[in-house]
């Protein structure tokens, strides 16, 4: 992202070209209507989206003949955190044990994937 920018939120359709990007590397953009899920958007409107995400500085560009290959500008990584604490931050007033929490009480995770993130925990912070 560029600096100074002020950050930016994805709309689902956004999201869904930078997994491409992210998952595949550059394409064209007539390589991402292609995989596209159905039902696929016109040529214009994927790249229009894929603008956007430039101008937000989330994709760049290089120049190939007459085209365009687009890539990703910003890590997965980065992009995933970023997201994942202004989630924790807004719908689970910014606690962790909040998330965790309710993934319990829906039953989206079990208590041996809870033993594992505990014995992660408790081997970072042995190497600390």
């Amino acid at each position: 992202m560029k600096a100074g920018r002020k950050k930016q939120e994805l709309t689902e359709k956004e999201a869904i070209i930078m997994n491409m990007l992210w998952d595949r590397g550059p394409m064209f953009v007539r390589e991402m209507v292609e995989e596209y899920p159905e039902p696929k958007p016109h040529f214009n409107t994927v790249a229009t989206t894929v603008r956007i995400l430039e101008g937000k500085g989330y994709v760049g560009h290089e120049v190939l003949g007459n085209s365009h290959r687009f890539y990703a500008a910003v890590e997965k990584s980065h992009f995933r955190d970023n997201s994942l604490a202004t989630l924790i931050r807004n719908y689970f007033g910014n606690s962790y044990k909040s998330v965790v929490s309710a993934l319990a009480e829906e039953e989206k995770i079990t208590v041996d994937e809870l033993r594992e993130i505990i014995e992660f925990i408790e081997s970072k912070n042995k190497e600390n």
